[in-house]
């Protein structure tokens, strides 16, 4: 497990400033949440982690070390992503697919190992997916495609895991299993969320996100209150503990 620290991050874009001083921490082992309003910044930002993104100022560290000292093999063997368009164009089988999380460790010539196999064989089989092996990618659903993935992602062996909106599109029951696979992954997690109560459930911390900002950050209990719901998303909210986890679920009305 590795603790990602972000400082001061900042992202331009075609003149337009999407992500501005941005700080955070994700301690080794721990879910952190990103959480905001749709165009407040969290794939921006999430993008600079993964290094897809290049920011003007500002830098991602791993247990300390400077990401961009890494070359691409190097942080690709520590940090792990799914990007919310996470489907390729052609129908790999899902075995294909995680077996790409091994690129990394390969050689130049590309030659698959033993232990790349072994790797493959034991993250399809941790994610629940080993019947899916010779499956077309493009004809499984929406969870079982997320489990492959999560699934690549192990097969990856990184330290950090980074998610961008894990559980778009799927079921109440696909969204419990993916969250509850990454929670019990033990890695370090940083991930995108739409839904504040599966938020609330999964994260062990969150940072609230408007305008390109961190506007709260903290454990879900001290962070979803109803004054920052009403001002980030404008909405009412009502807070109930969850029966069996005592975690804060959030019931909406629009403002009066």
């Amino acid at each position: 497990m590795m603790r990602l620290d972000v400082e001061g991050l900042t992202v331009d874009i075609g003149g337009a400033r999407l992500v501005e001083d941005i700080a955070l921490r994700a301690g080794s082992g721990r879910f952190v949440g990103v959480v905001g309003p749709n165009g407040s910044g969290k794939s921006t930002l999430l993008r600079c982690v993964y290094r897809a993104l290049r920011p003007v100022a500002g830098r991602v560290l791993l247990d300390g070390e400077d990401l961009r000292g890494l070359s691409a093999r190097e942080g690709a063997r520590r940090i792990a992503a799914l990007p919310q368009e996470s489907a390729g164009e052609f129908d790999f089988t899902a075995a294909e697919v995680v077996a790409m999380g091994r690129l990394p460790h390969q050689s130049a010539a590309g030659r698959t190992t033993a232990a790349d196999t072994e790797a493959c064989a034991t993250a399809l089989t941790r994610v629940g997916a080993a019947h899916l092996a010779g499956r077309g990618f493009l004809t499984l659903s929406g969870g079982e495609k997320q489990r492959v993935l999560i699934a690549r992602a192990l097969a990856q062996q990184p330290k950090v895991l980074v998610l961008d909106e894990p559980t778009n599109h799927l079921d109440i029951a696909q969204q419990l299993e993916v969250l509850s696979l990454v929670r019990d992954s033990g890695l370090t997690v940083l991930a995108a969320l739409h839904d504040l109560n599966l938020a609330a459930t999964h994260c062990d911390e969150l940072y609230v996100v408007a305008g390109g900002r961190v506007v709260a950050s903290g454990p879900p209990h001290s962070v979803l209150t109803a004054e920052l719901l009403a001002e980030v998303f404008g909405v009412r909210a009502h807070r109930v503990p969850h029966p069996a986890s005592g975690a804060p679920q959030l019931l909406f009305d629009r403002l009066p």
